[in-house]
């Protein structure tokens, strides 16, 4: 299919919210992992979410060049042409942007995006995001607001971050303490800045224990309960239906996490999340495995010759991909949105 419009995309969001199940958001930073992670939504029957960070869309642009706009929008003309080829609705989405970035990332995305709108075609990318969360929450929900209207104006979905994840990504890195815990004042601000859906479509991230990367079992103490309260207290201080969800909720930090813990968080209204690390291992693990089974053949040992059919790199690529799209299966299962694509 194309890449989702953005009508399909906020229909795929609204059904994993009613429906209580969520996708996957997988970054990817090659044409490789990209395959992969399409074919596993494939494998699924899942619709699903892939994305780049600011060290992926550099990556993408070419190692020594080192342009986040360039490499996002050869991600996104990438994406568009071969996930005709796959029977599942994708959408595309920038991953977290902090402030030092957004005048080389998003803003340019977004002005593209605005362009091509205006032309009568689809934007770049389906949602972008914007991480406030090393800045001060009134500071985060001011530059959420002017990122709002543009992204309505380029028929994009904003995401944005309340709260602190913990652990590192792409050179950032933050504690694991108290601060992981987004409060019912946090979610009753952005309310109030960004709207409860009558402004805007955005999705939130709201914080409960999250973490970047993989930690040992204790480490980590998710409430997802914190989530819970959050959609609670805005239903409360704006009158909304009992028992309604008003935010879409971003869930990061996600690799690792229990079966129990996942299945909270989209009950509670998470309908997104990220998934990285776990991605990255399972695509690299057969890559190893592959090396050290072939070692005679991958290196020329003793003035050999090797075996190109070994160092020919598509043959350890279809594993690495292969190892990658199982696990994107998995994740889908988890999250409940196995065989549920909008089609």
């Amino acid at each position: 299919m194309p890449i989702a419009t953005p009508e399909k995309y906020a229909e795929m969001l609204d059904a994993a919210k009613s429906g209580a199940y969520a996708f996957p958001a997988i970054n990817v930073s090659s044409s490789q992992t990209l395959n992969a992670a399409l074919k596993g939504f494939a494998d699924a029957g899942s619709d699903g979410i892939i994305q780049v960070s600011t060290g992926g869309a550099e990556y993408l642009s070419g190692p020594s060049v080192k342009n986040m706009v360039s490499g996002s929008v050869a991600f996104a003309a990438y994406a568009a042409e071969v996930a005709k080829n796959y029977p599942v609705n994708i959408a595309l989405h920038t991953d977290h942007c902090p402030k030092d970035k957004l005048d080389g990332f998003v803003r340019p995305l977004l002005d593209l995006s605005i362009e091509r709108v205006k032309a009568g075609q689809a934007p770049l990318f389906q949602s972008h995001m914007w991480d406030g969360s090393a800045v001060p929450l009134d500071e985060n929900l001011s530059i959420a607001a002017e990122l709002l209207e543009k992204c309505i104006a380029a028929k994009i979905i904003l995401e944005i971050e309340v709260g602190v994840v913990g652990g590192e990504e792409d050179g950032v890195e933050n504690a694991i303490n108290d601060k992981l815990y987004s409060t019912t004042d946090d979610a009753i601000a952005t309310a109030k800045a960004l709207g409860h859906g009558d402004r805007g479509y955005y999705m939130t991230a709201l914080t409960f224990g999250n973490v970047h990367g993989v930690y040992k079992p204790g480490n980590v103490k998710l409430r997802p309960e914190v989530l819970k309260e959050a959609q609670e207290a805005v239903v409360g201080e704006f009158g909304l239906e009992p028992g309604s969800k008003p935010f879409h909720l971003v869930f990061h930090g996600g690799s690792g996490s229990s079966a129990e813990d996942i299945g909270a968080a989209v009950d509670y209204g998470v309908v997104k999340m990220n998934v990285d690390t776990d991605t990255q291992y399972a695509f690299t693990r057969p890559v190893a495995g592959h090396m050290l089974a072939n070692y005679d053949g991958v290196l020329k040992v003793d003035g050999e010759v090797g075996n190109k059919k070994t160092y020919d790199p598509r043959a350890w690529g279809k594993a690495a991909e292969a190892g990658m799209a199982a696990r994107i299966v998995e994740a889908c299962t988890d999250l409940r949105a196995a065989g549920k694509s909008l089609g």
